[in-house]
């Protein structure tokens, strides 16, 4: 046992070494990652969202490479033989070749998302008729949060369609209903006033990136005239706009006299002449 630390004791220190090296590194990498991450966030909140979705993805592959790298030096200093370490992986080579195709599918899968920068980390999307905010793209899935606050993991080789709800910025769509009896011009007068005051505001008029639009008549309904506006906000905040936007059109048309039906039925009584 003697002879072994010494012939093998400077190969332990060395190895040691290298270790307390490989995880410096890694802090200083990880320090340094995260100072440009809140950099970019300084520039513009997509950049910084992307920044922390490739770095999380990356930390993952970093730490299995270093740990490969670490069974491989310890076998190396202790004279282990790698013939078994060959031969396991090859059967788990094998085995992932013929059981796990769709491990690979959802892998590559998950690299061209990232490399399309399709969504990241924040962005609220709907994958696999699944819609929540991401909190994490793995290799293999990525995580969802919905309202409810349920965790959702949507691998990802069943993402056929992905829909980004606050890429860049977002459209808010107000429908608002009225009843027949009312003078459709004097109604879009009102929503129009009442969405520009709203733009006017110190609160909400940074959110709102042009001027709101009220389109005109949408539908004809059974119970109501529909009209329609539209207004292009900050993505993260389109559904703030959205309820303050209507329950100050809400408040308006009560305030106007203006009627917001409900379904109703007219029931004749059918007198026989």
């Amino acid at each position: 046992m003697e002879d072994f630390f010494n012939d093998n004791g400077t190969a332990v220190v060395q190895t040691v070494i290298v270790i307390a090296g490989i995880v410096v590194l890694w802090m200083l990498a990880a320090r340094v990652a995260n100072r440009t991450i809140d950099r970019l966030d300084t520039r513009g909140p997509d950049s910084g969202a992307r920044a922390r979705t490739l770095w999380a993805m990356a930390r993952r592959l970093l730490i299995v490479v270093l740990v490969a790298l670490l069974v491989l030096m310890v076998a190396a200093v202790w004279s282990l033989p790698l013939t078994p370490l060959v031969a396991l992986g090859s059967a788990v080579g094998v085995a992932v070749g013929f059981g796990a195709q769709s491990l690979v599918k959802d892998v590559i899968a998950g690299f061209f998302i990232l490399a399309e920068d399709q969504y990241h980390i924040g962005d609220i999307v709907k994958l696999a008729d699944v819609a929540g905010a991401v909190i994490d793209i793995r290799p293999r899935v990525t995580v969802l949060r919905d309202l409810d606050g349920n965790v959702h993991y949507v691998p990802n080789g069943e993402i056929k369609v992905a829909t980004n709800l606050t890429q860049e910025f977002s459209q808010v769509v107000l429908d608002i209903g009225v009843a027949y009896r009312e003078s459709v011009d004097r109604v879009i007068d009102v929503i129009s006033a009442e969405l520009a005051g709203l733009q006017q505001s110190e609160e909400w008029g940074p959110k709102i990136l042009e001027e709101p639009q009220v389109l005109g008549v949408e539908q004809l309904a059974d119970s109501a005239v529909t009209i329609r506006a539209v207004m292009k906000v900050v993505a993260e905040d389109r559904w703030l706009i959205k309820r303050e936007a209507l329950r100050r059109i809400k408040n308006r048309l009560d305030a106007e006299g203006i009627e917001i039906p409900f379904p109703h039925m007219t029931v004749y009584r059918g007198d026989i002449i």
